[in-house]
């Protein structure tokens, strides 16, 4: 244990990470954030419960009443400074050295370090991922490869950072502020802001970020509190920070304008972030037997309550000069099968194509061989300017309900789909408990948000007892059955990933999040 001013740290900090990260002036500034803004968190964690319940009690989403002055008003968001302006393709990945460099280095148009979903939060990963990140700014990262000793090192030319914090729900244990643990977001945030603001400004770029799973604008509001409290602490112009919000929440997509409003000095943008989109519209409507989703396979952009959601955030977002930033690409290309690669780079074009003439200024990807497909969709479609935020989509007018009618023609609860979601549920954690946040999987580059839907939907079909194509029930017995399975295949899987799989998904209580109980074994 660890002392530092305000801040009780409990966990090991190495000589570097004291000297460079948890400094005295970075700790005092940590505990004055927590200080200052973790009672508000807390109060708006607890009002997400209260909403949950009243949509359990019947009591749908929708547009808010008391901010339709917002909808309507005409205003717009700040500047966004010159290298946020072109964003046709952004790379992401953890805060890890190696993955960085090769994302900076990769010729996407911005890199998002993550030390949210594809990074496991051991007290190790995130203070090294702070290293790291401090290092990029500063443009001096390097990684040699333990096993084959190849070196690793920055580009003169590199992707602009940008650098995603945990959510507002997630705590830090390994540091405390009288007594209560940190909020994880304020800790990550606190971290990069204080040790790289300024440098970055002096490099010509500035301090990015991007905001995770936030459920109202209320929390944007607290997000922008935090911005101009932090800039005010550093000396820098309230407006310097600039931020893009991933609306990866049902409930956020019916507050995009709000959240827009409420951050519109420090925001340049909001993401389509699909996959936990979809594992929040599972959550909210565990409860309802008539809102089962099908196999997850078959929950493309194409059909319609995620068309709808698509459509809404580039209307949204082009109506107050803000970017609209599509969804992640996460396959991995294979050294070794030529036709694995033909198929899923097929479906990667068809899905930034479907993005670009939709009117999404950019797009995610995992991987850097993905750069050379989805750049030329975007700059096709661009045709030399450097967004489209000029495409208005007038023809965009979402009702409410579109949103929520989770109907899908021909969609089917399979066996195939029961195991898959067992087998990359099991996969995922196994690795995420041993430290590592971003799994390949089937090809796929795995983050936290695949093993959310997984699991989700196991808990919700077994919980209404779903009926699968074949005509069987499914059942507890059943999911033993696949389960047992899909650990025949991997019996490396360990006993306590079994049991918190066991959990999330027998359990009469829906978990909200599987990174809260997953977290306490790390």
């Amino acid at each position: 244990m660890t002392n530092a001013p305000g801040l009780t740290l409990k966990g090991p900090v190495s000589a570097d990470q004291s000297r460079r990260v948890l400094t005295e002036a970075a700790a005092s500034f940590l505990a004055a954030l927590h200080k200052k803004f973790n009672a508000t968190r807390l109060s708006l964690l607890a009002a997400r419960q209260a909403r949950w319940r009243e949509i359990e009690a019947g009591k749908l989403p929708t547009f808010l009443p008391e901010t339709a002055a917002v909808r309507a008003g005409d205003w717009q968001v700040g500047a966004t400074p010159p290298d946020l302006q072109d964003r046709r393709v952004e790379i992401t990945g953890p805060a890890e050295a190696k993955m960085m460099i090769n994302a900076l280095n990769s010729g996407s148009k911005a890199f998002m370090c993550d030390f949210e979903d594809a990074l496991s939060p051991t007290w190790a990963n995130v203070l090294d991922g702070q290293l790291a990140l401090q290092d990029a700014v500063r443009r001096t990262l390097a990684f040699t490869a333990a096993d084959t000793g190849k070196q690793y090192k920055l580009n003169d030319k590199i992707a602009t950072l940008l650098v995603r914090p945990r959510g507002w729900h997630l705590p830090e244990k390994h540091a405390e502020v009288g007594g209560e643990p940190m909020s994880a977001s304020l800790f990550d945030f606190g971290l990069a802001f204080f040790h790289n603001a300024q440098e970055a400004l002096k490099r010509g770029t500035g301090p990015y970020f991007y905001l995770p799973k936030m459920e109202s604008h209320k929390e944007a509001r607290l997000w922008n509190d935090v911005f101009n409290f932090s800039q005010d602490h550093l000396q820098i112009p309230r407006g310097t920070i600039k931020c893009t919000v991933l609306i990866e929440t049902i409930l956020a997509a019916y507050e995009m304008d709000e959240i827009l409003f409420e951050l519109k000095d420090h925001i340049t943008g909001l993401n389509a972030g699909r996959w936990d989109y979809i594992f929040s519209i599972i959550k909210k409507f565990s409860h309802d037997p008539t809102r089962l989703l099908p196999d997850r396979s078959q929950v493309t952009m194409g059909v319609p309550f995620m068309r709808a959601y698509a459509d809404l955030l580039v209307k949204t977002c082009h109506r107050r000069g803000a970017h609209a930033m599509g969804g992640m690409a996460a396959f991995i290309p294979s050294r070794k099968d030529a036709e694995v690669n033909k198929t899923a780079i097929t479906k990667v074009n068809e899905d930034k194509e479907r993005e670009a003439g939709a009117g999404f200024d950019g797009t995610w990807i995992a991987h850097p061989d993905l750069v050379a497909v989805a750049t030329p969709v975007f700059d096709r479609v661009l045709a030399g300017k450097p967004n489209q935020k000029d495409k208005l989509r007038a023809d965009v007018d979402v009702k409410p309900e579109a949103l929520i009618d989770l109907k899908i023609a021909g969609g089917k609860i399979t066996e195939t789909g029961i195991a898959g979601n067992i087998d990359v549920t099991l996969q995922y954690l196994d690795n995420w408990v041993r430290g590592t946040g971003a799994v390949a999987i089937h090809n796929l580059m795995e983050d936290a948000a695949t093993a959310e839907i997984s699991r989700a939907q196991l808990w919700q079909w077994l919980k209404h007892g779903a009926q699968l194509d074949d005509g069987r029930k499914f059942t507890a017995q059943l999911y033993k059955d696949v389960k047992a399975r899909e650990l025949a295949k991997n019996p490396k899987i360990s006993p306590k990933v079994v049991e918190l799989l066991d959990g999330l998904v027998l359990d009469q209580k829906f978990t909200e999040f599987l990174t809260l109980p997953a977290y306490e074994s790390l």
